[in-house]
Formats: structure tokens, sequence, C-alpha cells
């Protein structure tokens, strides 16, 4: 009796254990709260380190070539057809994707919105030049923000930095896999007089080609002739006496530019820094 007793309860042992088995060893679901927890600590790391500065970037950009169309408004007109440089200011931002409501607010506000036109001359690290055009309600504000940033970044406003550069037209072109060498021969076909590898506001590979201020429309048509995709010609202040730094100074005048450009009242900048070989 007794053995027939715990045979038994032997038996139901064995069915209890195969019955919570399974749900005992089951892999727990806390594998999963960690992988969780990083995707979205990953994310937030993406937006902080590449969304928002690609976003501060782009408003910049906006910021700067809604003052480039006030500017042309105001010396030619609201009329790109009568107006070469609105003309190529309207080009240029087709280019660079801006919107098409900011483009027409900034036509629309162009005359209404107050604001005058100065340039301002200074000397940066290592003793290179820069030109710093404004466009600003407040020149003593503007004059006193600029004031601030040279004093900061090892530079200083002056007179006489205009005199190293010379006015003239610049057409911009893709890169699209043109060696040096193919682009100055490019340039001496389409009649330019240099041309310079550059890099745009989006880090993007660009050609630019100096030309005399009268004949940038001929060069821009000769360069779409031999096969050249042409972004934008503007007229703009090319340096013809460089300022050599060296890798600290090229540091410092780079620190000292982008604070410039992220000024609200600056539009362009202009320098004659070339890195020492």
């Amino acid at each position: 009796m007794l053995v027939d007793i715990m045979l038994r309860y032997l038996r139901l042992s064995g069915r209890a254990s195969a019955v919570f088995r399974f749900p005992v060893l089951h892999p727990c679901r806390a594998l999963h709260s960690s992988p969780v927890s990083w995707a979205g600590h990953n994310k937030w790391s993406k937006v902080k380190d590449i969304k928002i500065p690609k976003d501060a970037a782009r408003a910049r950009v906006i910021a700067k070539y809604t003052m480039l169309i006030r500017i042309a408004v105001r010396e030619g007109g609201p009329n790109p057809e009568l107006n070469v440089g609105l003309a190529q200011i309207l080009e240029q931002c087709r280019n660079k994707n801006l919107p098409k409501t900011t483009i027409e607010g900034a036509l629309k506000g162009a005359k209404s919105k107050p604001g005058v036109q100065y340039l301002y001359e200074a000397t940066g690290p290592g003793g290179c030049t820069i030109l710093i055009e404004v466009l600003t309600d407040n020149n003593l504000r503007s004059l006193n923000e600029l004031k601030r940033i040279m004093t900061k970044n090892g530079g200083a406003l002056c007179e006489g930095a205009r005199r190293n550069f010379d006015r003239k037209g610049v057409v911009a072109a893709s890169r699209d896999g043109i060696s040096s060498e193919k682009a100055l021969e490019l340039a001496i076909e389409a009649g330019a007089e240099d041309v310079q590898e550059m890099e745009d506001e989006e880090d993007r590979a660009i050609l630019q080609f100096i030309c005399d201020m009268t004949s940038m429309k001929a060069v821009r048509s000769a360069l779409e002739s031999l096969g050249v995709h042409t972004l934008s010609s503007s007229l703009e202040f090319v340096s013809h006496t460089p300022s050599v730094l060296t890798q600290t100074q090229l540091e410092t005048a780079s620190t000292l530019l982008e604070a410039l450009h992220d000024c609200p009242d600056v539009v362009r900048v202009w320098d004659n820094i070339h890195a020492q070989t």
C-alpha cells in the first residue's frame, strides 16, 4: 500500500514538473530592455551630433541669402529680368534648394525692412586681411559686435585691406571628378583668368573660375559649351596678395572666420589666407 502511494506521488510529481518546466525555463523578457534603452540614446546622439549642426548651418545659409536678396533689390530693383545681380542671387538660392516661400518673403520685405550696407576691412592672425560685408539697421551695434569678435580671435578692424583684393567675376561649377590639370585647361579654353578648388557651405567640392567682371557671362557660356555644369555666377572680391599662415595661425583664423559667419548682420566674408606648404 505504501509502495503504491509512493509510486503515485512520483508520477504526479513528474507530471507537475513537465507542466511547469517550459514556463520556468522560458527566456526572460528583460533581455530586450537594454537594447531599447540604448536605441533611444543613440537616436538622440545622432540628432545632437548630426541633425542639429546641419539645421543650424542651413538656417545660417537661408539668413545670408535673404540678406543678399535685400541688398540686390536695393541696388537694382525687384525685377530679376532687369537686375542681373538679383537674378544671380536667385539662381544661387535655387541651387541651394532654398524654400520658395523664403525667397518670395525676402523679395517682398526687401524695401520695407530698414538696413544699410557696409564693407569693413580687417586684419587677422598672421597678418591676413579680411573684408566683411554687413547689412544692418543699427551700425553701432554691428560695429561693436565685429570689434568684440576680432578682439576675441586675434584680429582687428583696420583700413587698407581692400587694396589686397580685386573685384572679379566668379563662375562656380560642379567638380564632377574634374582633375586640377583638366580644370586649368577648361579655364584657358573658356577665357578665365584662373580656377580655384573650393568647398561650398555644404562641404561639396566645387570649382571657381575667376574672370574679369565684363566677361563673366561669356566665360560661363563657354564652360557650359565645354560640358561643365555651372552652378552660379557672381561678383566677388578675389585676393591678389596671399597671406601664408602656419598651421597654428590657420586654426586661429578659422575660428575667427567661423565667428564672423555666425554674426547675424554679416552677409559675406572674403580673406586672402593661404596654407603654408
